[in-house]
């Protein structure tokens, strides 16, 4: 066949360990026999990011407002371990905060279903999309070791000079400390974009705080969605046939559990966070789990919502084979070049993507899979593969839609 051509590049970026070998595996067997593949390249990887001292995380995020659409592989955010085992001069900070702040976007995570693997809560029946705030709050933090004895205020000057000042705790022994942020700007683009993709989607949209407890930040949230939706979002929702509401997370999770899906779940940083891996693995697999960030301009960056597999990347090292489930990071490109031949008006690439995305759920309906997967399908007889089967299995599953 003749490949599939491309007008303007992808922002291609690497990341670390496990997801790293399988990334050049995808475009090895999926991508590049199939697609004449352009894309500005950066090395995300943590030897890199040390090299250049983060500047090429800062250099990628920039590409991706640039281009429009990117594609991203997981990365290792360093702990006190993994300064020691790479040699890393500083801690850096998470590739993945630091893209989102630039993009100032919204992560959708929702989970890939498939029929012989049912969700862990037999009331569900659709998927979650978890809407994930990506700017500020805890990813953003400033934080304290105390030592000793001493009082912890919270300051705030103003460009006048007016100063805010409120004392936040009396030490009387060792302790920690930690300061938040959030701006009226990035909230109102989360709040949008919600409001959109519900639209776009025809899902009803949920969102919940802690607004009793946190009274002024979390309350900010709440009333920001509720001015939005009620001056520009009402009539749209109503028309579409959609409900928008705001419940406490308390209760938000308690209806989760009951309901049958279908719905977008619009959660703040850490919340979306933590929840996103909640309902992935209800679903079925981490690695089940599609995540695009869409930023108020209309940049998307696509990823996979799981972490570097350095288990199995140990594993791989010593000759050991593995059975790593490539499907989020496939799901990754497949949404890129989908999205890429949306923008340029390239029918082809747009139904790649499509056709790339058939082809892995019919692997898996033949039950091929990696053995996280194998063990949780019923109904269907299941052959546990490698990763570098699994792929090639998908390959020749996209191959019959050329042939």
């Amino acid at each position: 066949m003749n490949k599939i051509a491309m007008t303007t590049p992808l922002v291609e970026m690497d990341g670390d360990e496990m997801t790293r070998i399988l990334w050049q595996m995808i475009k090895d067997e999926l991508i590049l026999p199939f697609v004449d593949l352009k894309t500005e390249y950066y090395d995300l990887g943590l030897p890199e990011r040390e090299k250049t001292k983060d500047q090429v995380t800062l250099d990628a995020s920039y590409a991706a407002k640039k281009y429009g659409v990117s594609v991203k592989c997981a990365t290792i955010t360093p702990n006190a371990q993994r300064m020691t085992e790479y040699n890393l001069t500083e801690m850096w900070k998470s590739p993945n905060g630091t893209i989102r702040s630039i993009l100032d976007g919204t992560v959708f995570r929702a989970p890939i279903m498939i029929d012989s693997i049912h969700p862990a809560v037999r009331s569900w029946k659709k998927p979650i999309t978890i809407a994930r705030h990506a700017y500020g709050d805890v990813y953003k933090n400033t934080e304290f070791r105390i030592e000793g004895k001493g009082k912890a205020e919270l300051l705030f000057t103003g460009e006048d000079g007016t100063a805010m000042r409120q004392t936040i705790y009396d030490f009387e022994c060792p302790g920690v400390l930690q300061g938040l942020y959030n701006k009226d700007t990035s909230i109102a683009s989360f709040a949008r974009s919600c409001f959109e993709f519900a639209l776009g989607s025809r899902q009803d949209l949920w969102f919940s705080t802690k607004d009793t407890i946190s009274k002024k930040y979390d309350h900010r949230f709440k009333d920001i969605f509720q001015e939005i939706y009620d001056n520009e979002y009402k009539t749209k929702f109503e028309e579409a046939g959609i409900t928008y509401f705001y419940t406490l997370i308390d209760d938000a999770v308690a209806r989760v559990i009951r309901s049958e899906g279908g719905f977008i779940w619009a959660c703040k940083n850490y919340d979306g966070d933590v929840m996103s891996d909640m309902v992935s693995t209800a679903f079925g697999s981490l690695a089940m789990m599609t995540s695009v960030l869409v930023s108020p301009e209309g940049n998307y960056e696509y990823e996979a919502a799981h972490g570097t597999v350095t288990r199995h990347y140990y594993r791989y090292l010593k000759g050991e084979e593995t059975s790593t489930n490539p499907m989020a990071t496939i799901f990754a490109w497949s949404g890129a070049l989908r999205k890429r031949g949306e923008k340029d008006n390239l029918p082809e690439l747009m139904a790649f993507g499509d056709n790339l995305e058939a082809a892995c759920l019919d692997t898996l309906n033949q039950g091929i899979m990696t053995k996280d997967l194998s063990g949780l399908a019923e109904g269907i007889e299941t052959t546990a593969v490698n990763s570098g089967d699994f792929i090639a299995a998908i390959r020749k599953n996209l191959e019959k839609y050329y042939a």
